[in-house]
């Protein structure tokens, strides 16, 4: 009699809508503030553990865990809580959390990146270093959802439709907070000052909390046995345990497909800085609001079953459809130019179409998926006294499902089989699930007419993809007349479209360079040993085409030429067009001793090698791209400039006024070269004497390298450095160096917030 009167209380103090709505206002700013922590504490994580697929995997691995395991912690203590003190729970959490975001500046970058970077660089201690780095707020963010659940749920009947509304309310917070933050907070107020926002928001939601504490009740319905916590189950129902392993495969699935929009999407939109946040944020926006629908839809759902899996395969069905439409559309002049490779596409209105195409191939799907849900919570909430653990293991089962999808989708189906391949696996992964399903309704004497449909759709769909070179070249514009050297992995696609020997090279979707190599990445790669007097010993930032790295080999002189390039299938491209091409210049990359072509993380490299240089080289690369400010930062010249022997130099190209103050903070000696604007920088006198280096360049081996690149022409040259040269030196006024590019603020990456202009009007004073 005791627990009836309980429940009875609950009903009548959280049924008023002032205590829930409030709660839900707070879960709103709590999901902004945790999207924006996400992105935050991965890019400074990314700083120590390398930004290449592996690392970032890594870094995203660490953090799904200790979700998980507040989700499962949250799972066992939820229910031992009165709604009172699960709001209290809650009230503590989001303090917690806003607490280790103000102290995450000086702990993740000053600690973690500074200190432990140098010394941890085996993959087991990078997981290691970033798990514990994130525990203590992950592990808070986890149980955020059980109790909240434990909070407000006062009936059995309003479980599914409340837990999946507080769902879906913080879900679209997230994707608030991914869309805000990503497109605005990041880029005008920079990282650190974004983290205040953030702990704003999370006490936003724990002061919201406390102001209804007094609606909630202070006693616990009856806590019931585990086994019928875990096993109870209506007849003709799947029980706990397997609705958690469909909620980890559907985890899984969700997860899959969001890497496979963010592959392609991220392509077509030449994977810009605000690419991955428009992305997901349609992602959660459509997903949050299918929950929200969901909450009141559930209502009517008869068979939880029926619903959960049609709603699964629905969702392949058409992202696997669109995915084919969206490939065939490229044979169209008029879509081609509207989302072509062939020029850089990073304005506002470029940005806007791939927008409209991020929510029509993401939005139904993921609006599908978000229904889903509720649907899970109804199947599973049996007892008042278990929503707390019963949401916790469903949770966990999600997260589980979204860490597995995220390391076997990313690093392991897209590596082995491409995009075209592991969208084939992933539809299979549907159909399997719509065919278990099926199993289960025969031998339940359930027709489902419509489900047997739906997986001949689903098989049709799947056997209509093509392979992956045709997948790609098609995107890429490859015509009857030409042909393309394709190769993708987990790091990247490279497209090397020719026609005879020559043509343009994309990497994740940007015209980056082309064989034969333009004259200004060859160039930018010859400057550097021309200058030293001695350039034994040459790294090289990122590889392209192999423009710059060839051209660092000119000089009798160099003994060794090391290429760090990201983007691993670049390396691939390479090897493929020198094997049947052996004078080529790429030929001499793969087989000269003095090159080592080596893929991973250029800056990690600098950073953890310990090794010295006489010259090292960035190759050209766009400052609106994704992750380029970890190149352009003052943090990451200062640590070349550590790098370098004494006299050595660091050469680089300087498309912005910020990159290029940003250059002059970080050295005391800088030469600028216009018009081609390229910068280098030593801790010496630069001894530059213009007919000296039009002599150098008129030499027999320059010339001689330069033929054998093919379409060079030395007698180019002198054109791109034939304005008169600017020195800075040590006493030389420098203006104001405050506009510039940081770890923590790298404005040039996000160029819609902040006005770009070339480095021609940084000049001494």
């Amino acid at each position: 009699m005791h627990g009836v009167v309980e429940v009875r209380g609950e009903a009548r103090a959280t049924g008023r809508t002032p205590v829930f709505g409030l709660i839900s206002i707070g879960f709103f700013a709590s999901g902004f503030a945790a999207l924006l922590y996400q992105v935050i504490w991965q890019r400074m994580l990314g700083l120590f553990a390398g930004s290449d697929a592996v690392t970032a995997a890594l870094v995203v691995g660490a953090f799904l865990a200790g979700l998980g395991l507040g989700s499962l912690l949250a799972g066992v203590i939820a229910d031992r809580l009165s709604p009172h003190r699960a709001a209290w729970a809650f009230i503590a959490c989001e303090g917690g959390i806003a607490v280790f975001a103000l102290l995450s500046k000086p702990f993740l970058y000053g600690v973690v990146v500074e200190e432990l970077g140098p010394l941890m660089t085996a993959g087991w201690q990078i997981f290691a270093v970033c798990f514990a780095g994130l525990l203590a707020p992950t592990l808070l963010m986890g149980l955020s959802l059980p109790l909240l659940a434990r909070a407000v749920v006062a009936r059995l009947d309003q479980a599914a439709g409340r837990i999946g509304w507080l769902y879906g309310v913080n879900t679209l917070g997230a994707a608030a907070g991914t869309l805000v933050g990503g497109f605005w907070l990041v880029g005008t107020l920079g990282f650190e000052r974004s983290l205040h926002v953030g702990a704003a928001l999370n006490a936003v939601a724990a002061l919201l909390t406390v102001a209804v504490l007094r609606g909630l009740p202070r006693q616990a319905p009856a806590a019931p046995g585990r086994a019928a916590a875990i096993g109870a189950k209506e007849p003709g129902s799947l029980g706990l345990p397997a609705w958690t392993t469909l909620v980890f495969l559907s985890g899984f699935f969700i997860i899959a497909l969001e890497i496979l929009w963010v592959r392609v999407l991220g392509i077509a939109g030449q994977a810009n800085a605000y690419s991955f946040s428009l992305i997901l944020g349609v992602f959660l926006v459509t997903d949050g609001l299918g929950v929200v629908a969901g909450s009141a839809w559930v209502k009517r759902v008869a068979d939880t079953r029926v619903a959960f899996f049609h709603l699964q395969a629905w969702a392949a069905l058409y992202a696997l459809a669109t995915l084919l439409g969206f490939r065939a559309l490229y044979g169209f002049p008029w879509f081609e130019a509207l989302v072509g490779m062939e020029t850089f596409r990073h304005g506002p209105a470029e940005i806007a179409v791939i927008a409209a195409l991020a929510v029509a191939l993401i939005g139904p799907p993921a609006f599908l998926l978000g229904m889903s849900f509720p649907v899970v919570q109804k199947a599973v909430q049996r007892d008042l006294a278990s929503v707390g653990f019963r949401v916790g293991l469903v949770q966990v089962g999600n997260i589980a499902g979204n860490a597995a999808g995220s390391l076997v989708c990313g690093l392991v189906l897209l590596h082995l089989f491409g995009t075209a391949g592991t969208a084939r696996a992933v539809g299979l992964l549907a159909l399997a699930m719509l065919l278990l399903w099926l199993v289960l309704a025969a031998r339940s004497g359930v027709r489902d007419t419509a489900g047997r449909a739906l997986a001949l759709c689903l098989a049709a769909a799947i056997a209509l993809f093509p392979g992956n070179v045709a997948w790609w070249s098609r995107i890429h514009g490859v015509k009857a007349d030409q042909t393309a050297i394709v190769a993708e992995d987990r790091s990247g696609v490279v497209v090397l479209r020719l026609k005879g020997d020559a043509g343009p090279m994309f990497i994740t979707g940007h015209t980056q360079s082309q064989v034969p190599f333009w004259p200004h990445h060859y160039f930018l790669g010859a400057i550097g040993p021309a200058l030293h007097p001695n350039p034994e010993d040459v790294l090289v930032i990122g590889s392209g085409s192999g423009g710059t790295p060839f051209a660092a080999g000119w000089n009798p002189a160099t003994r060794h030429i090391r290429a760090v390039e990201l983007i691993a299938p670049v390396y691939e491209v390479i090897r493929d067009y020198a094997a049947t091409r052996p004078a080529s210049a790429l030929a001499a990359l793969v087989t000269d001793p003095r090159f080592t072509l080596a893929v991973g993380d250029g800056r990690r490299e600098i950073f953890a090698s310990g090794a010295r240089y006489d010259v090292i080289e960035a190759d050209a690369i766009l400052p609106q791209t994704s992750h380029s400010g970890m190149l352009y930062s003052v943090e990451f010249l200062s640590l070349v400039r550590e790098s370098l022997k004494p006299g050595g130099l660091f050469v680089q190209w300087a498309p912005t006024e910020r990159v290029a103050r940003s250059f002059l903070k970080a050295f005391p000696h800088v030469l600028m070269l216009l018009p081609i604007s390229i910068v280098i920088g030593s801790d010496r006198p630069i001894p530059f004497d213009r007919e000296g280096l039009l002599a150098r360049l008129q030499e027999p081996a320059f010339v001689e390298w330069a033929r054998r690149a093919g379409g060079v022409d030395p007698a180019e040259f002198p054109a791109l450095f034939a304005e008169e040269v600017r020195v800075w030196g040590p006493e030389t006024p420098r203006g104001d160096l405050d506009e510039i590019n940081t770890d923590l603020f790298p404005r040039d990456e996000f160029y819609l917030n902040n006005t770009l202009r070339g480095a021609r009007v940084v000049a001494p004073r």
